[in-house]
């Protein structure tokens, strides 16, 4: 091998596979989505709950089926996005846990949406 072929081999180390940059974004608005979902079904859930055993309020109990499948829905998402960008352990699963938490869920999605836009230049 001379060393014009020395120098213009391909190097092997740097070859992992470029991110899809189109896959990210749709995951994103989706993940968004659902943890804005998710955080507004939580808040109303609450003051349900604050209004049924606070207030002796009688509340539809729709309110938290509909929230729990809302957050069904922010788990599956929250994974793909996760998977996609390849966060660690920790933080996917705390992103995964913003959603029991009133009002938690809108300040992770808005920091998690920034890291990923500056992250993947979206």
């Amino acid at each position: 091998m001379t060393t014009d072929e020395n120098t213009t081999a391909p190097s092997l180390e740097n070859s992992a596979p470029a991110p899809d940059t189109a896959k990210i974004a749709s995951a994103l608005l989706r993940y968004r989505a659902l943890a804005w979902f998710t955080g507004l079904w939580l808040l109303l859930l609450t003051v349900e709950m604050i209004a049924k055993y606070g207030f002796g309020v009688d509340t539809p109990s729709w309110v938290a089926v509909v929230h729990g499948w809302v957050y069904f829905a922010y788990l599956l998402v929250t994974a793909d996005l996760a998977v996609k960008v390849r966060w660690p352990i920790g933080r996917t699963v705390g992103t995964l846990l913003a959603g029991t938490i009133p009002l938690l869920s809108f300040f992770v999605e808005h920091r998690n949406a920034k890291d990923v836009k500056e992250q993947y230049n979206l």
